[in-house]
């Protein structure tokens, strides 16, 4: 079972991937901890993104595509337990580029988990979790830019999906556990 778990920032992809790792056993694979990595590492492929991040830039679909392709050689077992894939797609050709790559290893993506949340309950909780974190990015501006960013350009991943009859929607307002055990009925509905 492969996943992608999609929302706006401050939408809570975070904890559930967590709890659904723990419930069913997926492997995360989120794509700022991916890139970093490489960098870390210094493999050829970090070394190419980090030319592009050092800049500011965005990471070109076909890096993505590369790095992610790269779990998948290396951890064959991958794709045998199923992937929950966190930050990734962004943008409908990204998600067009993960869908032929799938394609190579006889899989797909099977559920698209969108967590539906107000504005105001994002933005309140960004707020929140920058006085806990001490994340740099949850500031009233850059939160507004980055959910400007969200509506422009991932957003439209939704009709995509709802395309392809893989997107189930989940109030993402409210009780953690309730919000779990929406997405554990959904998944177990439809997998």
């Amino acid at each position: 079972m492969n996943i992608v778990i999609f929302g706006a920032p401050g939408s809570g992809k975070g904890t559930q991937s967590e709890r659904l790792i723990e419930k069913y056993g997926l492997h995360h694979i989120s794509t700022g901890e991916l890139l970093r990595d490489h960098i870390a590492r210094q493999t050829h492929l970090g070394k190419v993104a980090d030319t592009y991040i050092s800049q500011g830039q965005l990471i070109p679909d076909e890096l993505m595509i590369d790095v992610l392709e790269d779990i998948f050689k290396q951890n064959p077992e991958t794709v045998e337990k199923g992937v929950i894939f966190d930050g990734f797609p962004r943008t409908i050709p990204q998600a067009e580029a993960l869908a032929v790559m799938l394609g190579k290893y006889n899989t797909e993506i099977h559920s698209v988990i969108g967590l539906e949340v107000d504005e105001d309950e994002l933005v309140r909780r960004m707020i929140e979790r920058g006085k806990n974190s001490g994340r740099s990015d949850d500031n009233i501006d850059t939160i507004r830019k980055r959910l400007d960013v969200y509506h422009r350009q991932t957003a439209p991943l939704k009709e995509y999906y709802l395309g392809k009859g893989t997107y189930r929607a989940i109030n993402g307002n409210g009780d953690l556990d309730r919000i779990s055990n929406d997405i554990a009925a959904e998944l177990d509905r439809h997998n």
